[in-house]
């Protein structure tokens, strides 16, 4: 197996450089931003092929000795609340769901950080048996990836007939206390005509619906531009159904602007991640399920964290190996620049 069939990028080696950085605990980077909202992928196994994201075989595994361990994920979360000024964890994977031993990272995560936001995203396949025993170890809450309500089209866009198992996942969800209940829509060509139906489906389950532009970062590599479904398209759409009223963002660092659906209060998001860039205000840090550290969705920059962890780096010299890698974070996705190159690793192998 090689470095190029896993998707994966060179990793950086070292310290990366601090010049010019202030001295504060925080993930500041050099444009003012600051990491408050850590993403821990946890598994690059999947149970559905969704075309935006994985190929159909599935992505190459990771060999479980490279995969971080619970107790190492635990350490680092923990690190990055009580040090470097993480508000919010949020798991995703592949689908955490595949990892046995989720409820073990959840409930460690919990005892060290009993104040802390715990959330996961997850396709919602499984859920259903899984979702008390998350609750009970410390899961606060849930988004679901969902792109529609057809089944057929579900089927062929996740090449998998499991729409009835990620419906009875959202409703066991909501029943242990997994609220609020988001659920994430790619906006693809073959699914706009269907986004009415999925609005109006989680509108009738109490669901916060948010639709995300498509990003190049499938495995197939057919993402394009002139192809992708914009954000004023979708509200052109919704717009012929349902009274749609635009809201401010409650956090400008939230990626979501919102919209009231037929006078609220129920509200419709949308993350227009292409066309109307948000970088600027992202407070995102990453951790990959193989233990780097990548500071932005889009960069292929990553550093070893699992390496200094297993060489028996204290948790000084690992929040410094963090800091700097949040320090040389770029200014944005740069999508929209002539010379653009998608990322190595594809959003599966990255983490949502």
């Amino acid at each position: 197996m090689t470095v190029v069939a896993m998707g994966m990028p060179a990793v950086r080696t070292g310290q990366p450089s601090l010049d010019g950085r202030p001295d504060t605990p925080l993930l500041l980077d050099r444009y003012g931003r600051i990491g408050r909202d850590l993403r821990v992928s946890i598994t690059e196994k999947c149970s559905l092929r969704c075309t935006y994201c994985m190929p159909e075989e599935g992505l190459p595994p990771i060999p479980a000795d490279e995969l971080l361990t619970a107790a190492e994920i635990v350490r680092l979360v923990t690190l990055a609340v009580r040090e470097l000024g993480v508000h919010e964890v949020r798991f995703t994977g592949g689908e955490p769901l595949m990892r046995r031993d989720l409820e073990k990272i959840i409930a460690g995560c919990r005892a060290e950080l009993p104040g802390t936001p715990l959330a996961m995203t997850t396709n919602g396949v499984g859920l259903e048996h899984r979702a008390s025993k998350l609750a009970a170890a410390g899961l606060n809450r849930i988004n679901v990836s969902l792109d529609t309500v057809d089944r057929e089209g579900f089927a062929a866009l996740t090449r998998r007939d499991r729409l009835d198992s990620v419906f009875a996942g959202i409703r066991a969800a909501r029943r242990a206390g997994l609220t609020p209940i988001k659920v994430n829509a790619v906006l693809m060509r073959e699914t706009l005509a269907g986004a009415g139906d999925l609005l109006r489906w989680c509108l009738d389950e109490g669901c916060d619906l948010r639709f995300i532009e498509e990003m190049p970062l499938d495995a197939d590599h057919e993402w394009a531009r002139a192809n992708m479904i914009t954000a004023a398209e979708l509200l052109e759409v919704l717009g012929a159904r349902f009274t749609l009223t635009e809201t401010d963002r409650d956090d400008p660092s939230a990626p979501a602007e919102r919209w009231l659906v037929d006078g609220g209060p129920a509200t419709v998001g949308i993350i227009a991640s292409v066309t109307r860039s948000f970088c600027s205000d992202c407070d995102r840090t990453r951790l990959t399920a193989d233990g780097r550290l990548r500071s932005c969705l889009f960069s292929d920059q990553e550093y070893d964290i699992r390496a200094a962890l297993r060489s028996h780096a204290s948790d000084a010299d690992i929040a410094t190996l963090w800091r700097g890698a949040m320090w040389n974070k770029s200014a944005g996705h740069g999508i929209d620049a002539a010379g653009f190159v998608p990322p190595t690793r594809t959003m599966g192998a990255i983490g949502g």
